[in-house]
C-alpha cells in the first residue's frame, strides 16, 4: 500500500452498454509515484485513465484524489481538473492561438493569474520542454512531437498534483516519440506523480515505479517493472509480453 496515497480507486466499475470495461478496479498511486498502465487494446486502460479526472463517469466504486472524492460537476470539477493534468493522444491545442497563448489561457481563466504572470510561467515551461523559441508560432507550424510537448507544458502550467498521460505518443511518428518520452522521463525524475497509459515498454521499464497490467477490464498484475518484465505471473501477461517483445 502506498504510504501517502494521492489517487485511490476502490472497486470501480464501468460498462459501455453490455461491455464491462472496468471490473472492480482497485488501485492506489502514492505521491511521487510513476505508475505505467499497459495491456492489450480494449483492456480498459484509457477508460481507467479518463475516469481519474471524471472524463468518464463510473457506475460504482469510489475514486479519491488527495483524500477527496471526485466532485460531480461545476466549479469543483473544474478545480479538480486543474489539479489533475491530462495529456491525450491528440494534442487538443487551440489552432488559432499561439503556443504561448495555448499554455497561458487556462492559467488566466481557471487559476485567475494575471496575463503577464501567466505568460512568464508559460515561457518557463516551454523552456523546460525544449520549446522556448517556438512561443509565437501556431500549433500547425510545429511537428507532432513539438505539439505534444506544448500540451505537456499546458498541463504543467496548472501546477497539477498529478499528471495523467493517455497514450501520449501513439499518434506520433516514430522519430518524435523519444522527444516526448524524454520530457516525461524528466518529470518522473523530478518527482511528479504520474499515471501513464502507453505501449512504450522502454519507458515502462526505465521510468515506472510500478507496472499495472490490464486485460479484459481488470488489473491482472501490479508489480515493479523488474518483476513484471522478467517474471510475469499470469498467462495473459506472458502472452502479451511474448508478442510485443519480439518486435
Amino acid at each position: 500500500m502506498a504510504v501517502d496515497p494521492l489517487i485511490e480507486l476502490r472497486d470501480v466499475n464501468k460498462h459501455f452498454g453490455p461491455l464491462h470495461v472496468l471490473r472492480d478496479i482497485s488501485l492506489t498511486v502514492g505521491r511521487g509515484e510513476v505508475v505505467v498502465v499497459i495491456g492489450p487494446s480494449g483492456s480498459g486502460k484509457s477508460t481507467l485513465c479518463r475516469a481519474i479526472n471524471r472524463l468518464e463517469t463510473v457506475e460504482s466504486g469510489t475514486i479519491l484524489i488527495d483524500g477527496e472524492p471526485l466532485p460531480d460537476e461545476g466549479k469543483d470539477l473544474a478545480r479538480l481538473r486543474a489539479e489533475v493534468g491530462m495529456v491525450f493522444q491528440s494534442f487538443n491545442l487551440f489552432a488559432h492561438r499561439t503556443v504561448l497563448a495555448n499554455v497561458s489561457l487556462a492559467q488566466v481563466k481557471v487559476l485567475g493569474r494575471e496575463k503577464r504572470e501567466a505568460d512568464r510561467r508559460s515561457r518557463q515551461l516551454l523552456d523546460r520542454v525544449g520549446l522556448a523559441d517556438q512561443a509565437d508560432k501556431f500549433p500547425a507550424q510545429l511537428s507532432g512531437g513539438q505539439q505534444q510537448r506544448v500540451a505537456i507544458a499546458r498541463a504543467l502550467a496548472m501546477d497539477p498534483k498529478v499528471m495523467l498521460f493517455d497514450e501520449p505518443t501513439s499518434a506520433l511518428d516514430p522519430e518524435m516519440i523519444n522527444e516526448v518520452l524524454e520530457v516525461m522521463q524528466q518529470l518522473a525524475q523530478e518527482g511528479m506523480t504520474m499515471v501513464v497509459v502507453t505501449h512504450e515498454m522502454g519507458f515502462a521499464r526505465s521510468a515506472a515505479h510500478r507496472v499495472v497490467f490490464m486485460a479484459d477490464g481488470a488489473i491482472v498484475e501490479d508489480r515493479t517493472p523488474e518483476e513484471f518484465f522478467t517474471a510475469p505471473e499470469s498467462d495473459r501477461a506472458k502472452d502479451f509480453l511474448s508478442k510485443i517483445l519480439k518486435h
